[in-house]
């Protein structure tokens, strides 16, 4: 094992501070405001995060600007611990989440960040909170931690590339999997939102109070078509395991949090299942076992052959609750009214989206994989346990 160098947080970072505290007033459009919640497995969600005006984000970024390499994490909250590594030149700005500027002289940015998400590290959120409503980790805690790490730029460059390796793939199969996922969702509109369904040119439209819809198709509440399964066992965030045969499935953004052994917390039938996210209104369409995790995931399936599992879940996806704001989603997805087709539209969606479905399901089994061999590899590249000094990496490449 290589000897590594022992110093605080706030020695090796140019900075070390969080993002505002205040709730800037939302608009319709303008600059991203990032919180806790919209990080999640070391990526930072844009697409649904509120937006500021300009004035606010210039306000807010005096305090904290994130530039292209630095290092979220998360020090208050239910998200407590939840890191990103900032990959975008994209201006925006935080709120309730710390800020790590590295110094180039002294660490690497990617390295930085693998040593955030590493256990050691990640042992300060579970050890070091305070709070027990709100967790929280204070900035002066986080700037006097002591941190070991490689001296050798070099080695900390050969470490981020190795591990980066396997977030990259990861990173494409998420991409992929978005593409089925829109090209399904395509698909629902251009047949249910459209009515450009198979023979609709033989089927008499009707009024109804969502307008003209097909004859025969009824006006349902989403709470009359769905079963709320109850979960077997709820997996805390700080029992997640690096190793385990079952992914543990949350609120968060991608589809795995970490993964158990517990055969009591398994889900494994009838699949699938659609795991809504209270909070986060993140939907996921799940047909492997795996094992619940964090509050407010709930769990669904249709509770009739008119609404095949598949087309319950574009129905879903294609409700905004945008509008909302942030409390406990589920009351109001269930009180949203949609279109109940009949069971011929209905299974030959089913029929047509299954395959991409399993192409889906395929993507999600290789991504556990990866990040199952990330996580094992992680603690043994940054505690020095595995040597890379010899490695034949380009460091060049790497940088």
């Amino acid at each position: 094992m290589r000897q590594l160098q022992v110093a605080s947080l706030a020695d090796v970072c140019l900075l070390v501070t969080d993002g505002t505290h205040d709730t800037p007033k939302r608009v319709d459009e303008g600059f991203p405001l990032i919180k806790a919640k919209e990080i999640v497995g070391g990526a930072i969600d844009f697409d649904s995060c509120d937006q500021i005006s300009e004035t606010e984000h210039l306000r807010v970024i005096a305090r904290s600007k994130p530039e292209y390499g630095d290092t979220l994490f998360a020090h208050i909250g239910a998200s407590l611990g939840e890191a990103a590594l900032v990959k975008t030149h994209r201006p925006f700005s935080i709120k309730n989440i710390a800020l790590f500027k590295p110094n180039p002289d002294v660490i690497d940015g990617c390295y930085l960040y693998y040593l955030v998400i590493s256990p050691e590290f990640q042992d300060l959120a579970k050890n070091t909170k305070t709070g027990s409503a709100q967790p929280f980790l204070s900035l002066g805690h986080l700037r006097s931690h002591r941190i070991h790490f490689h001296e050798r730029l070099e080695d900390q460059r050969r470490i981020a590339y190795i591990l980066s390796a396997y977030d990259d793939l990861i990173e494409n199969n998420l991409r992929r999997i978005k593409i089925l996922e829109e090209i399904a969702q395509n698909l629902y509109r251009e047949w249910f939102v459209k009515f450009r369904f198979p023979g609709h040119a033989n089927v008499r439209m009707v009024d109804s109070p969502l307008g003209e819809t097909p004859e025969g198709w009824d006006i349902v509440k989403v709470g009359e078509l769905l079963e709320k399964i109850k979960r077997k066992k709820k997996i805390k965030k700080q029992d997640y395991q690096l190793e385990g045969e079952i992914p543990v499935v949350d609120q968060g953004k991608d589809f795995v949090g970490g993964f158990t052994c517990d055969p009591d917390a398994l889900h494994n039938d009838p699949l699938p299942i659609i795991v809504f996210g209270d909070h986060t209104r993140i939907l996921k369409f799940i047909d492997f076992p795996f094992a619940c995790g964090a509050d407010g995931t709930q769990l669904l399936r249709s509770n009739t052959s008119r609404m095949p599992m598949s087309l319950f879940y574009s129905v879903l996806k294609s409700i905004d609750l945008s509008s909302f704001a942030y409390a406990r989603h589920f009351k109001f997805l269930k009180e949203q009214e949609v279109l109940l087709p009949d069971e011929g539209s209905a299974e030959a969606y089913a029929d047509f989206v299954e395959p991409l479905r399993d192409h889906i399901r395929s993507l999600m089994r290789k991504n556990n994989n990866l990040r199952q061999t990330r996580d094992l590899l992680l603690p043994k590249l940054i505690s020095g346990e595995l040597d890379v000094s010899t490695l034949p990496i380009d460091i060049g490449e790497a940088a």
